[in-house]
Protein backbone atom coordinates (compact mmCIF):
# COMPACT_ATOMS: atom_id res chain seq x y z
CA UNK A 1 0.00 0.00 0.00
CA UNK A 2 1.65 3.26 -0.91
CA UNK A 3 2.69 5.65 1.65
CA UNK A 4 3.23 2.82 4.23
CA UNK A 5 6.34 3.58 6.09
CA UNK A 6 6.62 -0.64 6.75
CA UNK A 7 5.46 -3.23 4.49
CA UNK A 8 1.52 -3.29 4.19
CA UNK A 9 -0.36 -5.23 1.66
CA UNK A 10 -3.89 -5.24 0.55
CA UNK A 11 -4.98 -8.93 0.70
CA UNK A 12 -7.91 -11.03 0.88
CA UNK A 13 -8.61 -13.16 3.97
CA UNK A 14 -10.93 -16.21 4.17
CA UNK A 15 -13.76 -16.63 7.00
CA UNK A 16 -16.28 -19.03 7.03
CA UNK A 17 -16.27 -19.57 3.50
CA UNK A 18 -16.06 -15.77 2.85
CA UNK A 19 -13.44 -13.69 1.03
CA UNK A 20 -12.77 -9.93 2.79
CA UNK A 21 -10.63 -7.35 1.96
CA UNK A 22 -8.00 -7.25 4.77
CA UNK A 23 -4.86 -5.32 5.64
CA UNK A 24 -1.49 -7.17 6.14
CA UNK A 25 1.24 -5.79 7.94
CA UNK A 26 4.19 -8.74 8.47
CA UNK A 27 7.13 -9.06 10.75
CA UNK A 28 9.77 -9.17 7.57
CA UNK A 29 8.48 -5.75 6.33
CA UNK A 30 9.12 -3.42 9.45
CA UNK A 31 11.38 -1.29 9.34
CA UNK A 32 13.89 -0.76 12.47
CA UNK A 33 13.59 1.69 14.79
CA UNK A 34 16.12 3.13 17.71
CA UNK A 35 13.17 3.23 20.54
CA UNK A 36 11.62 -0.18 19.75
CA UNK A 37 12.27 -3.89 20.16
CA UNK A 38 13.11 -4.99 16.46
CA UNK A 39 10.08 -7.82 15.11
CA UNK A 40 7.46 -6.04 17.58
CA UNK A 41 5.23 -3.45 15.62
CA UNK A 42 2.83 -6.33 14.40
CA UNK A 43 2.05 -7.73 17.83
CA UNK A 44 1.23 -4.18 19.15
CA UNK A 45 -1.02 -3.89 16.38
CA UNK A 46 -2.55 -6.66 18.26
CA UNK A 47 -2.26 -5.77 21.29
CA UNK A 48 -3.80 -2.24 20.25
CA UNK A 49 -6.72 -4.27 19.35
CA UNK A 50 -7.35 -5.44 22.62
CA UNK A 51 -7.07 -3.07 24.60
CA UNK A 52 -9.78 -1.41 22.48
CA UNK A 53 -12.04 -4.58 22.30
CA UNK A 54 -11.66 -4.79 26.43
CA UNK A 55 -12.45 -1.05 26.70
CA UNK A 56 -15.78 -1.53 24.14
CA UNK A 57 -15.27 1.53 22.09
CA UNK A 58 -14.49 -0.63 18.82
CA UNK A 59 -11.51 2.08 17.97
CA UNK A 60 -9.57 -0.66 16.70
CA UNK A 61 -10.92 -2.76 14.00
CA UNK A 62 -10.47 -6.80 14.49
CA UNK A 63 -6.88 -7.34 14.31
CA UNK A 64 -4.97 -10.89 14.18
CA UNK A 65 -1.62 -12.19 14.60
CA UNK A 66 -1.23 -14.46 11.55
CA UNK A 67 1.61 -16.83 11.21
CA UNK A 68 1.16 -18.61 7.97
CA UNK A 69 0.83 -15.53 5.71
CA UNK A 70 2.65 -15.24 2.00
CA UNK A 71 5.81 -13.29 3.81
CA UNK A 72 5.45 -14.97 7.59
CA UNK A 73 3.94 -14.00 10.68
CA UNK A 74 2.01 -10.53 11.06
CA UNK A 75 -0.72 -8.69 11.96
CA UNK A 76 -3.66 -9.27 9.66
CA UNK A 77 -6.67 -6.50 10.19
CA UNK A 78 -9.88 -5.90 8.63
CA UNK A 79 -9.86 -3.48 5.80
CA UNK A 80 -11.92 -0.27 6.64
CA UNK A 81 -13.89 0.97 3.31
CA UNK A 82 -13.89 4.72 3.92
CA UNK A 83 -13.16 8.46 1.93
CA UNK A 84 -9.20 8.94 1.91
CA UNK A 85 -10.33 12.79 1.66
CA UNK A 86 -11.71 12.67 5.95
CA UNK A 87 -9.45 12.75 8.67
CA UNK A 88 -9.43 13.71 12.24
CA UNK A 89 -9.38 17.25 11.60
CA UNK A 90 -12.35 16.99 9.07
CA UNK A 91 -14.45 14.75 11.11
CA UNK A 92 -14.01 16.44 14.54
CA UNK A 93 -17.01 19.10 14.47
CA UNK A 94 -19.55 15.93 14.29
CA UNK A 95 -17.50 13.49 16.52
CA UNK A 96 -16.38 15.23 19.84
CA UNK A 97 -17.44 12.08 21.91
CA UNK A 98 -15.98 9.63 19.50
CA UNK A 99 -12.65 11.13 20.38
CA UNK A 100 -13.01 12.07 23.60
CA UNK A 101 -12.42 7.94 23.53
CA UNK A 102 -9.59 8.10 21.06
CA UNK A 103 -7.79 10.59 23.24
CA UNK A 104 -8.32 8.49 26.49
CA UNK A 105 -7.03 5.38 24.31
CA UNK A 106 -4.44 6.94 23.39
CA UNK A 107 -2.95 7.89 26.80
CA UNK A 108 -3.13 4.30 27.80
CA UNK A 109 -1.68 2.77 24.62
CA UNK A 110 1.00 5.70 25.00
CA UNK A 111 0.30 5.81 20.37
CA UNK A 112 3.36 7.58 19.35
CA UNK A 113 1.87 8.14 16.23
CA UNK A 114 -1.66 9.66 15.92
CA UNK A 115 -1.66 11.56 12.53
CA UNK A 116 -4.74 13.13 11.55
CA UNK A 117 -4.98 10.25 8.43
CA UNK A 118 -5.35 7.46 11.22
CA UNK A 119 -9.00 8.52 11.75
CA UNK A 120 -11.00 6.84 9.20
CA UNK A 121 -14.78 7.53 9.15
CA UNK A 122 -15.60 3.84 8.48
CA UNK A 123 -18.23 3.53 5.21
CA UNK A 124 -19.45 0.12 5.90
CA UNK A 125 -20.72 0.80 10.10
CA UNK A 126 -20.37 4.80 10.06
CA UNK A 127 -18.28 4.67 13.38
CA UNK A 128 -14.97 6.82 13.28
CA UNK A 129 -12.07 4.23 13.73
CA UNK A 130 -8.53 3.92 14.17
CA UNK A 131 -5.66 2.58 12.17
CA UNK A 132 -1.89 2.01 12.21
CA UNK A 133 -1.38 1.17 15.95
CA UNK A 134 2.34 -0.77 15.42
CA UNK A 135 3.96 2.32 17.62
CA UNK A 136 2.64 1.86 20.84
CA UNK A 137 2.81 0.81 24.44
CA UNK A 138 6.70 1.71 25.08
CA UNK A 139 7.20 1.84 28.55
CA UNK A 140 8.52 5.14 28.51
CA UNK A 141 6.31 8.19 27.88
CA UNK A 142 5.81 9.12 24.12
CA UNK A 143 2.52 10.37 23.47
CA UNK A 144 1.97 12.04 19.88
CA UNK A 145 -1.01 12.67 19.08
CA UNK A 146 -2.96 15.59 17.24
CA UNK A 147 -6.23 14.92 19.59
CA UNK A 148 -5.28 17.46 22.06
CA UNK A 149 -8.71 19.24 22.10
CA UNK A 150 -10.39 18.26 25.20
CA UNK A 151 -7.32 18.95 26.98
CA UNK A 152 -7.72 19.58 30.86
CA UNK A 153 -11.49 18.50 30.38
CA UNK A 154 -12.78 16.18 33.36
CA UNK A 155 -13.10 12.48 31.84
CA UNK A 156 -16.77 12.04 31.24
CA UNK A 157 -18.36 9.56 33.54
CA UNK A 158 -18.63 6.43 31.48
CA UNK A 159 -15.19 6.56 29.55
CA UNK A 160 -14.12 6.06 33.79
CA UNK A 161 -16.38 3.18 34.03
CA UNK A 162 -14.00 1.66 31.43
CA UNK A 163 -10.94 2.62 32.22
CA UNK A 164 -11.81 1.27 35.49
CA UNK A 165 -12.78 -2.37 34.11
CA UNK A 166 -9.08 -1.93 31.61
CA UNK A 167 -7.71 -1.79 34.90
CA UNK A 168 -9.76 -4.98 36.46
CA UNK A 169 -9.09 -7.43 33.64
CA UNK A 170 -5.23 -6.09 34.08
CA UNK A 171 -5.31 -6.81 37.93
CA UNK A 172 -7.37 -9.70 37.39
CA UNK A 173 -4.69 -11.62 34.91
CA UNK A 174 -7.86 -11.84 31.83
CA UNK A 175 -6.59 -9.35 29.37
CA UNK A 176 -3.03 -9.36 30.52
CA UNK A 177 -2.76 -13.33 29.64
CA UNK A 178 -4.23 -12.28 26.56
CA UNK A 179 -1.40 -9.52 26.03
CA UNK A 180 1.74 -11.47 27.34
CA UNK A 181 2.41 -13.29 23.96
CA UNK A 182 2.51 -9.81 22.26
CA UNK A 183 4.17 -7.31 24.90
CA UNK A 184 6.75 -7.73 27.37
CA UNK A 185 5.56 -7.89 31.29
CA UNK A 186 6.63 -4.26 31.76
CA UNK A 187 4.95 -2.83 28.89
CA UNK A 188 2.16 -4.84 30.55
CA UNK A 189 2.65 -3.37 33.66
CA UNK A 190 2.82 0.20 32.13
CA UNK A 191 -0.45 0.15 30.19
CA UNK A 192 -1.66 -0.72 33.45
CA UNK A 193 0.00 2.09 35.46
CA UNK A 194 -0.56 4.76 32.57
CA UNK A 195 -4.45 3.85 32.88
CA UNK A 196 -4.65 4.33 36.49
CA UNK A 197 -2.56 7.40 36.49
CA UNK A 198 -5.23 8.99 34.35
CA UNK A 199 -8.14 7.95 36.44
CA UNK A 200 -6.65 9.37 39.45
CA UNK A 201 -6.13 12.69 37.06
CA UNK A 202 -9.42 12.77 36.04
CA UNK A 203 -8.85 14.70 33.53
CA UNK A 204 -7.41 14.19 29.89
CA UNK A 205 -3.55 15.83 29.79
CA UNK A 206 -2.39 18.91 28.53
CA UNK A 207 1.00 18.64 25.96
CA UNK A 208 4.05 17.92 27.50
CA UNK A 209 6.12 21.48 27.17
CA UNK A 210 9.78 20.74 25.73
CA UNK A 211 8.39 17.93 24.34
CA UNK A 212 7.26 17.19 20.55
CA UNK A 213 3.60 16.20 21.83
CA UNK A 214 2.01 16.31 17.81
CA UNK A 215 3.43 14.23 14.88
CA UNK A 216 4.87 15.31 11.66
CA UNK A 217 2.93 15.06 9.21
CA UNK A 218 -0.17 16.46 10.81
CA UNK A 219 -2.54 14.03 8.47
Amino acid sequence: MRYSSNGTFLVEACADGVAVPAVYKPRRGERPLWDFPDGTLCQREVAAFEVSNTLGWGIVPVTILRTEGPLGIGALQRFVEHDPEEHYFTLLADNQDRFRQFAAYDIVVNNTDRKGGHCLHDLDNGLVVGIDHGLTFSVEWKLRTVVWDFAGEDLPKELIIDLERLVSELDDGLLAKTLAPLLSPVEIAALNQRTQMLLRAGKFPQPDEGYHSVPWPLV
